[in-house]
């Protein structure tokens, strides 16, 4: 469609004159403001409003040099659409005001004195420079026309397989402010700052990575100072503009090409085959309760875009103040719509859906059987290769893990995946069958009849909780900075301290948390299905327990990239484990039959081939069996994970003739390359000792090739 009004905008003229400014009709199935040789096309609908007009301003000028009404005949259905000529997009800045009925108790609440963003404004101003007030009046944010014109070149996405995943979860800021990740200062903390740190990126082994909020946000959204630090709207998950990338995660200015850096950061990742999937948030905006702001869909049709209850008040399932109502036809358009403008000219691989649950609701609140915003995602074709990750879940007490609408297309993050291994690894008894299953894939929960097999993203650690360091050394979240007396953050973290809560220079201790983040790292490796884990895990990023640090812009969320050094073990442990998993096919999804008959995943409690389990069982072997990825022989994979205090032996199960079990990675002892665990794991013959609170894997080599290994 731009290249259509490219091709005949040199032939358009204008027909009318508003306030001295020449105009004509425009492009009513183009949103938002685009801008053409001679001029601007601004397209806004609305389904109540009486009367619309757009405001033009310069750069930092609070009032308006142009307020043009849209005559009546620049209006066709709900849909005003008008050409403005002779307008320079580069001083240009401009909002609407509409004008309607107001009846509060009907959720109808226009206001003509009301500043509106344009929902499909590709640039919001005033945001570029991170932690600092605007410029114009409380809540009046603005748009800019965009010159959106990027060169792809012939660099193809990745178009990974889903059961192929290693998502890293990373904040745009936090990942590169701190002095210490060794970026130049003017890209620490952006998207530049990330397209520095791609080397890293891939040396660790990951092949995506999930930003944390990008939209355009306002970080000053109810900014406040708690024991003399200030504490901002860090994370990000306050919408703003939909269809703008948030310009304080930018290096330079860029001014009407606003996206530029993001795109640069999305090709070069991709030149590096690594996906990238945007975290983003339908399920509420910034505008909140009766007792916030007014600058877009609340001016514009308050009672299409969010869920109201009878008497007009905002339903809050997503515990920030209002819900969009997702599934209301126009809703649902601007959804599909804001998704294919990042498919389309972001080129993102895939979005994970915030408190998706909130999609699924029907304008009464009550969860939909079947609702059609996501049907409509998993059978739309600008959208038929993107990831499609569901947080499964609500702040109004919908918990859909395992049974949200799916129809094959839709994955979701796997909370139950987080809980019980969580559970299990610490020691807790009674969840040994329940680990097996959720290290098998959650057959339970995604039976690949109705869900497919790519449905589970398992993961351990996320933004939201502890990080893989602090779970395994508080027993109680520590939220006291975030000013509300640490009542913030869940209450129920099902980590461990090992006996001493927070830092120690106690040996034993120390030594027991390595183990057990290894273990974890371990067992997420080996599991079933897309594998995601929190950007700084790798080398022991801690955020001092605090488990819910939106608000943290400090050392607190920022990752201290001295730890990599520090805890250098981890990270080529962590290395070690992904170049493992992405070796061996059989981890990651069902191969061809095994030549010697073995079934695709069988249960080693212990002793060969025993599935019983008990309130006790802490020992606990699952065996992968199947084809190399080159299909030149068999592959078997065993791992073997003692949550107990003390030692456990297990018998290993027999190979066919002509192979012999290799002890590939014991947590048990620090890893180094080139480390032999076959010479330090206590073995004999066909029995081993799995020593207290340790993950073992093996794999199947040829006798030939044990000789080599000095078995």
């Amino acid at each position: 469609m731009k290249n259509l009004i490219s091709n005949i905008k040199d032939s358009l003229q204008p027909i009318d004159e508003i306030n001295g400014f020449k105009v004509r009709p425009g492009f009513y199935l183009i949103n938002g403001a685009t801008a053409i040789r001679n001029g601007v096309n601004f397209t806004i609908h609305s389904f109540s409003a009486t009367y619309c007009e757009l405001l033009l301003f310069r750069k930092d000028e609070s009032d308006p040099y142009a307020v043009l009404p849209f005559p009546d005949s620049y209006r066709i259905g709900n849909t005003f659409s008008m050409i403005v000529f002779d307008i320079n997009i580069e001083e240009l800045e401009y909002v609407y005001r509409m004008d309607g009925p107001y009846d509060k108790k009907k959720g109808l609440i226009f206001n003509k004195q009301h500043y509106l963003l344009d929902p499909y404004a590709r640039a919001v101003t005033g945001q570029a420079e991170w932690g600092v007030k605007r410029k114009q009046k409380k809540n009046m944010y603005r748009a800019r026309v965009v010159d959106d014109t990027f060169d792809w070149g012939d660099c193809p996405q990745p178009h990974l397989r889903f059961r192929d995943l290693i998502i890293y979860e990373l904040h745009v800021r936090g990942f590169t402010y701190d002095i210490s990740s060794g970026v130049k200062e003017k890209r620490r903390g952006t998207f530049a700052g990330v397209k520095e740190k791609i080397p890293y990126i891939k040396k660790l082994g990951v092949n995506a990575v999930e930003l944390m909020p990008i939209f355009e946000f306002d970080e000053m959204e109810d900014v406040r100072v708690v024991d003399g630090v200030t504490l901002y709207n860090y994370w990000g998950y306050n919408t703003v503009g939909f269809f703008a990338p948030n310009t304080g995660y930018t290096s330079e200015r860029e001014h009407n090409h606003e996206g530029r850096e993001l795109k640069t950061l999305i090709k070069e990742l991709h030149e590096n085959g690594i996906e990238v999937i945007l975290d983003v948030v339908f399920n509420h905006t910034a505008e909140g309760d009766e007792r916030g702001p007014v600058f877009s869909f609340k001016g514009i049709d308050n009672n299409i875009y969010y869920l109201l209850t009878p008497d007009g008040h905002y339903y809050n399932f997503s515990g920030c103040g209002n819900s969009l109502n997702c599934n209301h036809p126009i809703v649902h358009q601007f959804i599909l719509d804001c998704l294919r403008h990042w498919v389309i000219d972001y080129r993102v691989d895939g979005f994970r859906f915030d408190l998706a649950a909130i999609m699924g609701r029907n304008e009464d609140g009550s969860p939909m059987k079947n609702p059609p915003i996501l049907e409509a995602l998993a059978f739309d074709p600008i959208l038929g290769k993107v990831k499609l990750i569901a947080e499964a879940w609500d702040a109004g007490g919908l918990y859909q893990v395992g049974s949200f609408p799916a129809w094959k297309r839709w994955a979701e993050w796997n909370g139950k995946y987080r809980d019980d291994l969580r559970c299990f690894l610490k020691g807790d008894g009674g969840m040994a069958k329940n680990a097996v299953m959720r290290i098998t894939g959650s057959r339970d929960l995604y039976n690949p009849d109705h869900r497919g097999n790519n449905a589970s993203v398992n993961f351990i650690t996320c933004h939201d909780g502890f990080t893989l360091y602090d779970l395994y050394a508080y027993n109680e979240k520590h939220n006291e900075k975030n000013g509300w007396n640490n009542t913030d953050g869940d209450n129920c973290n099902n980590s461990w301290n090992c006996g001493i809560e927070g830092e120690t220079d106690d040996p034993t201790v120390l030594a027991l948390r390595k183990r057990l983040r290894k273990n974890a790292f371990a067992t997420l490796m080996c599991s079933r299905g897309a594998a995601m884990f929190l950007a700084g895990d790798e080398f022991c990023n801690t955020q001092f327990g605090n488990n819910n640090a939106y608000c943290q812009d400090n050392i607190t969320s920022w990752l201290d990239w001295t730890r990599l050094e520090q805890y250098k073990d981890m990270f080529d442990f962590c290395r070690f484990m992904i170049s493992f998993r992405m070796a061996h096919n059989v981890i990651r999804r069902k191969t061809k039959q095994a030549t010697c008959g073995y079934p695709d995943i069988s249960v080693h409690n212990g002793s060969p081939w025993n599935e019983n389990f008990s309130n006790d069982t802490r020992l606990i072997g699952i065996m992968y069996s199947g084809r190399t990825t080159d299909d030149t022989e068999d592959d078997m994979i065993l791992i073997l994970i003692n949550t107990f205090w003390e030692n456990l032996h297990m018998t290993l199960p027999n190979l066919p003739g002509g192979f012999t079990w290799n002890i590939a990675m014991d947590t048990w002892f620090d890893h180094e390359e080139g480390t032999d665990y076959n010479k330090l794991t206590e073995r004999h013959d066909n029995n081993l000792v799995v020593k207290p609170r340790s993950v073992i894997i093996l794999n199947s080599v040829r006798n030939d090739a044990a000789q080599r290994m000095g078995q």
